[in-house]
């Protein structure tokens, strides 16, 4: 487990309001896992989800209470991103606001970074 040096990982307030929920649900729960996976046509998308184990490789940040898991290999990608939570009429759905990104692909599935070679799959 690595300690973040700063907090990659910003959550504004509806999306801290959402997660606390999610996290209340379920006893199990240790946390948030954020991270990314190959995906889409433009390479990588982000994979959130309850964790329930912590691993050797996760970043463990601490962000007002929540502790948001992070793998090595999403780190780089996903640093500095805020994570909101917003409602459109019916629709409800986390949005990522990401430095990293370089591109979007035209569905909003993925997206990539300018050093997108440098990180394994």
């Amino acid at each position: 487990m690595q300690k973040a040096p700063d907090t990659p990982i910003r959550l504004s307030d509806a999306a801290m309001q959402r997660v606390r929920h999610f996290l209340s649900s379920d006893e199990a729960a240790v946390g948030l896992r954020f991270g990314v996976k190959r995906t889409g046509c433009s390479g990588w998308g982000y994979a959130v989800d309850l964790a329930r184990e912590q691993r050797d490789d996760d970043t463990i940040v601490d962000v007002d209470g929540v502790r948001v898991l992070i793998d090595a290999q999403s780190l780089p990608l996903i640093s500095g991103t805020e994570i909101d939570f917003v409602r459109e009429g019916l629709n409800q759905q986390f949005v990522f606001r990401n430095p990293n990104a370089a591109a979007a692909c035209g569905c909003g599935e993925s997206f990539t970074t300018d050093d997108v070679a440098d990180i394994g799959a």
